[in-house]
């Protein structure tokens, strides 16, 4: 029996680091894949998911029909399609996030394009960790009397670089780690669940 609780708690912690590195598959378009005029605009899906780093998106092509091109802001703007960042054009294409902020993908039809075959996702910054404040230097041990005080500014301090990389219609910092633990912990659930079970019929 202690055998297989080992084997269980090993189990357990490669499933969450395999969730946590992976991330998260989202089907675009759902049923319907990536086509031309879906039930539910791609826009709109969009902004009802949250997307991070390592997330991966799932297109359901019909080939030979259409592709998915991955443009600038100005390309998907204008529905050009030429000289893409990358081109999707297998029956089942994925693409990963592998930064943070906006991706635009097109339809390669400029037709279709126009007439609303285009995404844009934005992808959640991650907010590093503020350094632990350093030690403050001594004062020096006789200033010179004509050395002058400057001034206090009277300027605003500029926000820190963790809160400016952070999208403006990004939700708050409490929804974004509510939202990470719970992608975490249903699957931890799970598996914790169908370890209970083994122990006790097992």
């Amino acid at each position: 029996m202690g055998f297989q609780k080992f084997m269980f708690l090993v189990f357990v912690l490669l499933m969450i680091w395999i969730d946590s590195s992976r991330g998260y598959k989202f089907s675009v378009g759902g049923k319907d894949g990536w086509v031309l005029n879906p039930s539910e605009s791609y826009n709109h899906w969009a902004e009802r998911n949250r997307f991070q780093v390592n997330d991966t998106l799932f297109f359901k092509l019909k080939n030979g029909n259409d592709s998915v091109l991955v443009v600038t802001r100005e390309k998907y703007n204008r529905c050009n399609g030429k000289k893409p960042i990358k081109t999707l054009t297998e029956g089942k294409s994925e693409y990963i996030f592998g930064r943070s902020g906006p991706h635009y993908f097109i339809s390669s039809s400029e037709d279709h394009c126009k007439k609303g075959q285009k995404l844009v996702i934005v992808v959640l910054a991650v907010r590093p960790k503020k350094p632990s404040p350093s030690p403050a230097s001594p004062p020096s041990a006789s200033p010179t009397p004509s050395a002058s005080i400057p001034a206090p500014s009277s300027k605003a301090p500029s926000p820190s670089p963790s809160d400016a990389d952070v999208p403006s219609n990004s939700p708050n910092k409490s929804f974004v780690v509510g939202f990470t633990a719970f992608r975490t912990n249903w699957l931890l659930s799970f598996v914790v669940g169908v370890g209970v079970f083994m122990f006790c019929f097992g």
